[in-house]
């Protein structure tokens, strides 16, 4: 019997995906639980709820394009769906 072909993970690793964090970190309660200073007539915790959706999308599309061109599967010939899916081999 041959022995089981070792499938490569999905996950992977870079450090572009610590940015990913940084609005995480804005979620924090502390730093927005309060209602001054206002900016254009809106409290602080409205318009930097807002901020946190812009640095949020920031962020994410910054990591999407500095890591899209990894493959997360080595190339090779003849791989097939039942290869490469990852609950194939538990």
């Amino acid at each position: 019997m041959a022995p089981p072909k070792k499938s490569a993970s999905g996950i992977r690793w870079s450090p572009w995906n610590l940015l990913l964090l940084v609005p995480l970190l804005l979620l924090i309660t502390p730093f927005f639980n309060r209602s001054g200073p206002e900016f254009i007539g809106m409290p602080f915790f409205y318009w930097f709820q807002l901020l946190g959706v812009v640095v949020g999308v920031a962020a994410t599309s910054t990591v999407f394009a500095m890591t899209k061109d990894k493959p997360t599967t080595p190339p090779g010939p003849g791989r097939d769906v039942d290869e490469l899916d990852e609950g194939a081999t538990r």
